[in-house]
């Protein structure tokens, strides 16, 4: 999450997701991620921690990152906003190398129960820092975040300072966007319903990946498709659709994603599951709070 999204509800916020990516496969994905979020009405400042464990592989190799995330909420015009945005993480990388089955352990007579490999670390970790900057009025979002700036080291062996350590992270770049269409009002049904054209796009490492998503929202119901690696830009993977329904009410947002595999992976792979939660509390000081702040989907 880019931090310029911090408190963009301008209230409280908690959020719980749960994704298991590639079920079919026995060492699939799981992430799990929470989040609080605060909007500070008098210093147009917003603030919040996040959260996420991800676990794959046979060896349980481990991610987990604990970000604190600010923004600062700057008014151009009437109701054109700019928010800039910082994040600084602690983020860990550890595996259990017991679970490992390693070259000097295989033989045609079975697996030894010991091996000679020489393993430096279980776990390692650094600090990283992200910024971001984010553009929107009532009905359109534009921004960009640059992310892994400190180039985190996720190297297990003692690699730290060598010039071939490929376990430092390289920075990540993201454009995102959209626009709210709102298609009618009624005078006894205030809220509107809206159709959202988003776009995400990400560079890392010469990778390049295009994501495109629409939503219907009908209050309280929230219909959305994204396809997620456009290939129309060179070093683009092709890889899901993904089809999402949820629930948007005043406090409470539930959603659940389905992921399509459409990459080399489509016949083995069982797509994609992920559930999200959000709850919203807290009274607005400000009328104009009323309504989410920036326009963007939040499920």
């Amino acid at each position: 999450m880019a931090p310029s999204f911090a408190s963009s509800t301008g209230q409280n916020r908690f959020a719980l997701s749960y994704r298991n990516q590639w079920p079919a496969i026995k060492t699939g994905y799981k992430t799990y991620t929470a989040s609080f979020d605060h909007y500070f009405d008098k210093l147009n400042s917003g603030a919040g921690v996040l959260f996420m464990r991800d676990v794959a592989g046979s060896a349980n190799l481990t991610s987990t990152n604990i970000s604190l995330l600010y923004t600062y909420d700057f008014r151009i015009k009437n109701t054109l906003h700019v928010r800039p945005g910082l994040n600084f993480t602690y983020t860990e990388r550890s595996i259990d190398f017991d679970r490992l089955i390693w070259g000097d352990q295989m033989s045609a007579s079975g697996n030894a129960p010991s091996s000679g490999e020489v393993v430096s670390y279980d776990k390692v970790g650094d600090l990283d820092c992200a910024v971001s900057g984010l553009i929107y009025n009532e009905n359109f979002w534009l921004g960009a975040s640059a992310d892994h700036l400190l180039h985190p080291n996720q190297s297990l062996y003692e690699q730290e300072f060598s010039n071939d350590n490929y376990g430092l992270v390289d920075t990540k770049i993201q454009v995102f966007g959209g626009y709210r269409f709102i298609i009618k009002e009624k005078l006894l049904r205030p809220t509107p319903t809206t159709l959202q054209l988003t776009l995400l796009y990400k560079n890392q490492s010469g990778f390049n990946q295009l994501d495109l998503g629409f939503y219907w929202n009908y209050e309280p119901l929230i219909l959305g498709v994204w396809y997620r690696g456009v290939p129309v830009i060179e070093n683009s993977t092709n890889d899901a659709v993904v089809l999402l329904v949820g629930l948007k009410t005043l406090r409470y947002n539930i959603g659940y994603s389905y992921d399509f595999t459409t990459s080399k992976l489509l016949m083995s792979s069982g797509g994609s599951h992920e559930i999200s939660f959000s709850f919203t509390f807290g009274k607005p000081k400000k009328k104009r709070r009323s309504r989410k702040m920036v326009p963007c989907p939040d499920l």
